[in-house]
């Protein structure tokens, strides 16, 4: 009796601005858990207007034929003025200058190939990760978005009828890391003995934009492999891996750097990956 006694005075005499600051978070919650759609923010070109995607059609005719399987052609402007006006001018911007100066790379229009900010617009949470102490130099300018994405296609990864080396991607696993191979070359040759991880694909261990890691790593430390490869050993607690002791390994640092699997993407000569 005496602790509800206790618990009943505490909150009689709560301080006003407590109490105040508990209704606001319940305002914000409330409204964020309502957003039921992205707020996406059109490019502007001075002096333009929307004219819709039928005005493309005549010089463009290899995006447009494509355009309707990507994902980006079900982006609708709230504000343009006829339904048709979606799509191309979401990430463009309005065309009407753009068609009566008879088109002309970059004149009166905005190419998200050299400028991410159309992008950027609505991937609030990539260009987050551009921030982050270890990217891709995307921000910087020396790398643009379309260089590993496909805008108007179904499939969003870059499409690429050749890997990094020339031959033709036979299958989709051959194809997943083609976008990465073509900087990434010395990673990406074939190799005898293959980390398993790659056929997954890079990102299996890498961030794509951005990371807190070096090298842009999911984790910097054995932590990252020992999300595939560990192994508890139910008597004592001793870990693991492949049916080798790893206590004392791990303790000399991450699996790669220590001197243990130092061709971690894979080796010609060493099944457990190593030069």
């Amino acid at each position: 009796m005496e602790g509800s006694r206790l618990v009943v005075c505490s909150l009689r005499g709560a301080p006003a601005i407590v109490l105040a600051c508990m209704a606001l978070a319940g305002v914000v919650l409330v409204s964020c858990s309502n957003l039921q759609r992205a707020v996406v923010s059109v490019p502007t070109i001075e002096g333009a207007t929307f004219v819709g995607n039928a005005s493309c059609v005549d010089c463009h005719s290899n995006y447009t034929r494509i355009f309707p399987s990507s994902p980006h052609a079900r982006i609708h402007v709230a504000n343009a003025p006829r339904a048709e006006a979606t799509g191309c001018e979401s990430c463009h911007g309005p065309a009407s200058l753009h068609v009566q100066a008879g088109g002309g790379r970059g004149r009166f229009i905005i190419n998200p190939g050299r400028e991410p900010q159309a992008c950027l617009n609505c991937h609030l949470e990539v260009h987050a990760q551009f921030q982050l102490p270890h990217h891709h130099p995307v921000l910087e300018q020396r790398m643009n978005c379309v260089q590993c994405h496909d805008p108007h296609g179904a499939d969003i990864f870059k499409a690429s009828h050749r890997t990094a080396f020339g031959a033709r991607a036979s299958t989709g696993l051959a194809r997943l890391n083609e976008t990465c191979a073509q900087c990434h070359r010395e990673q990406a040759k074939p190799v005898i003995y293959e980390h398993e991880a790659l056929r997954d694909g890079c990102t299996v261990c890498h961030h794509p934009h951005g990371s807190v890691a070096d090298k842009m790593l999911m984790q910097r430390d054995n932590n990252l492999c020992l999300r595939c490869h560990a192994q508890v050993h139910a008597i004592n607690g001793e870990l693991f891996i492949g049916d080798v002791p790893h206590t004392t390994f791990v303790s000399r640092g991450a699996c790669w750097s220590a001197g243990c699997h130092t061709a971690i993407h894979g080796s010609n000569i060493d099944r457990a990956l190593r030069h």
